[in-house]
């Protein structure tokens, strides 16, 4: 893997963009990440493996998302990683932007984004670059498959974390223990230990589980032989156990049955006695209950004699009742006179309502007399209309004539009247229907005639209204047969008018068939005009005549719109009138029928011996209450038939004379032989149900023998390599676990790496060796010493001095990815970053320190060194330098 470049925008402390260009770091081999203390110069390697993996190494990982992004960065600025690297041979662009909180476009506040993560790959062929997936999921797998190392893996191998190799020297075997696992992923052999565990567990719990199994049948088969069994004083898992169950069990199945027997025997003698009991109990009962029926009908004939009084009373209201019966069609003609009554008067309330106020107090024959009087008044109207219509139509038709009376009187050789010419070439003529002067004037005499009856009758009409009137005050509060002979000669008087006014209607009608052609005939007499321009004269007494005529049609309409209107309101005044009339006599007959109904309701009641029509309908009943009386009647004579058939019976009068039948003694007997029975029975069917269960626990416990012996076999064999994969076995002398025995091998490896370099920086002077025995009660094979060829002796880690720790930890560290880089399928690893740790060395040591380090730059390899030591800037040429300011830190290449 080689990084070419990485750029960085509002990441960690950098505000702004800024760039990284690793190739040209990369030049020399050697490089220095330098600046001072809070600078910045980690978030560049944290930058490094955002890129490649989503997140941040070690300790750093809580500072993921939001809190990547810089301070320093403007509001509108997205954080955003991109890495251009090489890999196994392909040359990748990752860019990675971690969710952030933006302005909203509209209005105030933020609004979340989502992460983005792009992956493409640069095309040689077509010299350009190529997306290859937006997933973080796919993005994360690919680049894992490529580099074959996990974050925790990369971070220790690529950026190796100097202080951590410095606690993993001085940590003890578990810690290392915990340290290798991740980086060499030993779970596969932790993953056997365990399984091996679970199944040894499992199969210890069916073994235990089939001893315990067959206890507990031991226990249910001693519980099912009444404690009779004796059980053998073994533990599950001891031998002999499943052959001493067995034969206990065989001698309680023994005893079961002759226990068996002998409930058999009782049973059969429970059974005799317990019928025996059963039959006196049954003629004892027998005996109770005829006695106790008998007392029964003679305290039901003393409830019967005491309710006499009450049955009497009933029979009498039934009695009263049915005489009743015979005047409910009375009552309900009275009732039915009486609602027709009331239908009657709010029937001719409303019809007075809507008269006007001068026939409120009118009677049936003076509202009929109205309504007389207002038909004929429309009928006389009619009949003046017709006749002024059929004048018109008759004097319209001489109009349209008029040419032909002209023509008759004209002479050749003398001037026309109308146009004045001398010649006569299509004189006009008279047709079939042509009306002559003479037609005209009888049609206007008749019309004239029907008006002066209108006339007449009309001011008859008022005289005989105003006699109503003075007679109406004249006779006061008088009832309306009193007023009958007055009516009657108001009714002649008014059969005159109306007779003298039987024309009216006709020319009514003549008038309003001369309203619906008024417009037709209008376009006829302008073409009649034109053709008689002479008769200026006769057109103007015409038109005065119309005058008229329409002053005399509106004054046939009076107050309303039309002439049709105005008979509309005369039939409607009529109508109620005679609505009203017809509402007054019905009432009146509705009176007279409702005191005819009462007289024959009063003749009914008398008849039927009531004193009163309503005692009468006091006594009458309703069918619900007259079938409950019955039902009471009918029960009393039931009960009284029942009372005497039971003391007319033989066998209850025979029991009645007999002592009391002693029940109780019957009965306790019967229940005393009954439980015995039930004893017996029991005693039978525990004993049949023992022998039942033992035999079925005793099969149960000789399949589970059968069944337990391969999984007693399997178990020792389980055991035996769970103890020894898990170090507890004796067999395993170093009590060392299969995941700690494959991690010892690795670190051996690793030691051996890592003394390759140590020789080199020490020269010559220390050795790291692995070491596999015990330390104290811990388990062995992760030990780690140094061998101090000064003075012969190996040493514990722990006793190396700062600089001495600084070194073997880098060692170590240069050891541990060696052996990574070939665990993960050998990956070429040409970009490493050394971090922190120099200022501990002396001059020396350090020119030894730097010799082995360009040493790596072998096969083209840089490597970074991340320090804030002044002495390797004179010592390093190549320099990135992170400069910490107000506003953010920015990078800066020196010396390249």
């Amino acid at each position: 893997m080689r990084l070419h470049r990485l750029d960085l925008t509002a990441f960690g402390p950098f505000g702004a963009a800024q760039s990284v260009d690793f190739d040209e770091l990369s030049a020399a081999g050697l490089f220095l990440l330098h600046g001072p203390t809070g600078a910045g110069k980690t978030s560049v390697l944290d930058a490094v493996c955002y890129a490649l993996y989503g997140s941040v190494p070690g300790a750093r990982q809580s500072g993921q998302g939001l809190a990547l992004r810089s301070d320093h960065a403007a509001p509108g600025t997205r954080t955003e990683v991109t890495l251009d690297l090489t890999v196994a041979g392909r040359r990748l662009e990752i860019t990675r932007q971690p969710p952030w909180e933006r302005p909203k476009k509209r209005g105030t506040g933020t609004t979340l984004d989502k992460a983005q993560t792009w992956l493409r790959e640069y095309d040689p062929v077509a010299g350009a670059w190529k997306d290859l997936s937006r997933s973080h999921q796919e993005v994360g797998e690919e680049v894992t498959q490529l580099l074959g190392m996990s974050r925790e893996q990369f971070c220790q191998v690529v950026l190796l974390p100097q202080g951590d190799f410095a606690r993993f020297l001085r940590a003890d075997a578990e810690a290392r223990g915990r340290l290798l696992g991740r980086l060499f992923d030993t779970q596969r052999f932790a993953e056997v230990e365990k399984r091996l565990a679970e199944r040894r567990r499992t199969t210890e719990a069916r073994v235990r589980e089939g001893d315990a199994d067959l206890l507990a049948d031991a226990h249910r088969m001693q519980q099912a032989a009444g404690h009779a069994m004796e059980l053998p004083d073994l533990a599950p898992g001891e031998p002999g156990l499943a052959e001493a169950v067995l034969t206990a069990a065989a001698i309680a199945r023994s005893t079961a049955r002759e226990q068996l027997t002998v409930a058999h025997c009782g049973r059969l003698a429970a059974e005799s006695a317990q019928a025996a009991a059963e039959r006196e109990l049954a003629e004892a009962r027998e005996l109770a209950r005829l006695q106790r029926r008998f007392d029964e009908a003679r305290e039901r004939a003393a409830r019967l004699q005491d309710r006499a009084d009450a049955h009497e009373e009933a029979q009498e209201r039934m009695r009263r009742a049915r005489k009743a019966e015979a005047v409910a069609p009375a009552l309900e003609l009275r009732e039915a006179a009486e609602a027709e009554h009331r239908r009657a008067a709010r029937a001719e309330a409303h019809a007075r309502a809507r008269l006007p106020e001068r026939f409120t107090d009118a009677g049936a024959a003076g509202l009929a007399a109205a309504a007389r009087r207002a038909a004929e008044e429309r009928r006389a109207r009619e009949r003046v209309l017709e006749a002024k219509e059929h004048w018109l139509r008759v004097r319209e038709r001489r109009l349209n004539g008029i040419a032909a009376e002209l023509a008759a009187r004209l002479q050749d050789g003398e001037p026309c009247a109308v146009c004045g010419a001398t010649e006569h070439p299509a004189p006009a003529r008279k047709d079939a229907g042509h009306v002559d002067r003479e037609a005209e004037e009888r049609a206007l005499a008749a019309h004239q005639e029907a008006e002066a009856a209108h006339d007449e009758a009309e001011q008859r009409l008022s005289t005989v209204q105003r006699a109503l009137a003075a007679a109406e005050a004249e006779a006061g509060d008088e009832p309306t047969d009193r007023l009958a002979s007055a009516v009657e000669e108001l009714e002649a008087r008014h059969a005159l008018a109306r007779d003298a006014a039987a024309d009216l209607h006709a020319a009514s009608e003549e008038l309003r068939r001369a309203e619906q052609e008024r417009e037709r005939r209008t376009a006829l007499r302008q073409e009649a005009a034109v053709r008689s321009a002479s008769r200026g004269s006769r057109r103007e007494a015409l038109d005065e005549e119309r005058t008229a005529l329409e002053s005399e049609l509106v004054q046939a309409r009076g107050d309303a719109d039309s002439v049709a209107a105005r008979a509309a309101q005369l039939e409607r005044r009529a109508a109620r009138l005679t609505e009203a009339a017809e509402a007054a006599r019905a009432a009146e007959e509705a009176a007279e029928r409702l005191k005819a109904a009462d007289g024959r309701l009063d003749e009914a009641a008398f008849r039927a011996g009531f004193d009163t029509p309503q005692a009468a309908a006091d006594a009458l009943l309703d069918d619900t209450a007259h079938r409950e009386l019955q039902r009471r009647l009918d029960a009393r004579q039931a009960e009284e038939a029942a009372v005497r058939a039971v003391l007319a019976e033989a066998d209850t009068s025979a029991a009645a004379r007999r002592p009391p039948a002693d029940l109780a003694a019957a009965e306790d007997a019967a229940r005393a032989a009954a439980e015995r029975l039930r004893r017996a029975a029991s005693a039978q069917d525990a004993a049949a149900r023992r022998c039942a269960e033992l035999d079925r626990l005793s099969a149960r416990a000789a399949a589970g023998v059968r069944r337990l012996a391969p999984l007693r076999e399997e178990y020792d064999r389980v055991a035996r390599l769970a103890g020894l994969t898990a170090g507890t076995s004796a067999d395993n002398e170093r009590k060392m676990r299969l995941e700690s025995y494959v991690l010892a091998a690795r670190l051996e490896q690793v030691a051996a790496a890592a003394t390759a370099r140590l020789h080199r920086m020490s020269a010559g002077r220390y050795t790291l060796v692995h070491s596999d025995d015990r330390t104290g009660r811990g388990r062995s094979g992760l030990g780690l010493h140094v061998v101090d060829a000064w003075t012969g002796r190996e040493r514990d880690t722990a006793t190396l001095s700062g600089g001495e720790t600084f070194f073997v930890s880098l060692a170590l560290a240069l050891g541990l990815a060696d052996v990574v880089t070939d665990e993960a399928g050998g990956v070429r690893l040409d970009t490493l970053f050394i971090d922190e740790g120099f200022g501990s060395l002396d001059d020396q040591t350090l020119d030894d320190v730097l010799d082995v380090l360009d040493a790596l730059r072998e096969r083209d390899r840089s490597v970074g060194i991340v320090s804030h030591v002044a002495d390797l800037r004179r010592r390093v040429h190549a320099q990135l330098e992170v400069v910490k300011g107000r506003s953010g830190s920015v990078l800066r290449l020196r010396g390249h």
